[in-house]
């Protein structure tokens, strides 16, 4: 989102991420090819070790690689925001849009201002509103979207190193309060806390920072394409988010374990199309 809406959700890109060089993430993963014009990858016939992953693997030899950072909202969660915070209001979409303030929300969400401040400005003619009932009206809203909680599962079985890059302010803690998100990931990396956004180059640098890792050890999940194309310009693998059983198919093809199994028999299946 950016102040509090996110204008490129209207516009849908035609391809997931496409690669700019192949991928390797350590011995045991497969070199890619760049994608066709159809967005599918072709798996190349022979093993590749890239030298970033070898330096990697030096700084500390027990982690799994690639990790997965994944964007939040309407790519794990749902987005109350375009249905039911106009609700709230007694509003329409564009009613809302046209009398928020420009920029609040995007300073709630770098952290440089708290949720009363916000309260004061949110709308540009300062009016006040009911606080508490707009954050349990967004809390009711929160739900996985389908498939992606099973998907999650598995990575996690599967021993990945997965971290949320959200644009989000403090409130990540409702969303973590009702769905317990950390049973699968960390919430490492949300604006509020970084001070920085997506698709900011700076953000991306930050998160490289702080994980001590190369980018084309790290696969990047987002629904907003200008997001990947932000990340594929740091370096980091890119995807679309197009569904689960889409991005459960896509790692697959980047050689990320997406199946947790016991005994032989697959667990957690993701929702087929």
């Amino acid at each position: 989102m950016a102040v509090f809406l996110r204008p490129s959700i209207f516009t849908f890109a035609s391809s997931t991420a496409s690669y700019k060089r192949p991928i390797s993430f350590s011995s045991s993963f497969l070199k890619f090819p760049k994608m066709d014009s159809h967005s599918n990858l072709s798996i190349a016939s022979s093993l590749s070790l890239s030298s970033s992953s070898s330096v990697d693997e030096k700084k500390n030899p027990n982690r799994k690689l690639p990790i997965l950072l994944f964007d939040v909202m309407d790519t794990l969660v749902r987005d109350p925001f375009y249905h039911d915070i106009p609700a709230f209001f007694s509003m329409t979409f564009q009613e809302l849009i046209d009398c928020k303030h420009p920029t609040a929300w995007v300073d709630f969400e770098k952290g440089l201002i708290n949720e009363v401040e916000l309260a004061k400005v949110f709308f540009k003619d300062g009016r006040s509103f009911d606080l508490d009932g707009l954050k349990n009206c967004m809390k009711s809203g929160f739900s996985y979207l389908d498939g992606v909680e099973a998907l999650l599962s598995n990575l996690k079985q599967n021993s990945y190193e997965i971290h949320a890059f959200t644009n989000y302010p403090v409130w990540y803690n409702m969303i973590e309060d009702k769905l317990k998100l950390s049973n699968y990931l960390s919430w490492t990396f949300c604006s509020c806390a970084i001070g920085k956004r997506k698709p900011e180059a700076d953000s991306y640098l930050e998160v490289l920072r702080q994980l001590e890792v190369e980018p084309d050890n790290c696969i990047f999940i987002d629904d907003r394409m200008v997001n990947v194309e932000a990340a594929k310009n740091a370096g980091i693998v890119g995807i679309q988010f197009k569904g689960a059983v889409a991005l459960q198919e896509e790692l697959s093809q980047l050689g990320v374990e997406t199946i947790a199994s016991l005994n032989g028999q697959n667990m957690n299946p993701v929702l087929e199309p």
